[in-house]
């Protein structure tokens, strides 16, 4: 695990157009920006196809960095809008309702045993909008606002797609818990 101090030397050589620490940036963060690409993307060539272009980007644009909280977390927020943008290009976001009726929306977190690579499986299989507004708010921490800007929707758009992805997400958690309760019954 590398020290933000050791991160920051890294990132003053590559200020410094110094190739070698170039790709020692890259080997550090690449395994954790493919992670967060990850989950924007429908399978892994897609996750690295934005990892190189984010990668790209903060090389291009390294002078714009401010200072302002971690070099990581300033990585991590261009890889995570290459992402968005990708899915902006390529279509626009598609709110139509695809929810049946009385699919309950209010998610807490029980104990269900389920392992943190099954429920990443599970956002991975929500639809395009519904991860995306999902990821930027859950995970990454954006506010509806600022999801509204990235996204290019409203904040109220932005709060209904998140409840229904926490609904699917839900819906999904029940009916794998009657599963298993079901194996153990028999």
């Amino acid at each position: 695990m590398i020290t933000e101090q050791s991160l920051n030397r890294i990132w003053d050589g590559c200020l410094k157009q110094e190739r070698k620490q170039q790709e020692m940036l890259y080997k550090v963060l690449a395994p954790r920006m493919l992670a967060a690409c990850a989950r924007y993307a429908k399978d892994r060539d897609e996750a690295e196809d934005i990892m190189q272009e984010g990668f790209i980007k903060v090389f291009g644009s390294m002078d714009k960095f401010r200072g302002e909280g971690s070099v990581e977390g300033w990585i991590r927020r261009i890889m995570v809008h290459c992402a968005i943008s990708r899915y902006r290009k390529l279509k626009p976001v598609i709110l139509a309702d695809e929810l049946p009726e009385g699919v309950t929306v209010h998610m807490t977190y029980n104990e269900t045993g389920l392992e943190a690579k099954e429920l990443l499986q599970m956002i991975e299989q929500l639809p395009t909008n519904y991860r995306n507004v999902f990821n930027l708010y859950a995970i990454e921490g954006y506010s509806h606002q600022e999801i509204g800007e990235t996204l290019g929707i409203t904040e109220l758009v932005s709060r209904t797609t998140l409840h229904r992805a926490r609904g699917v997400l839900k819906d999904k958690l029940s009916r794998l818990n009657m599963r298993e309760a079901h194996r153990l019954a028999c």
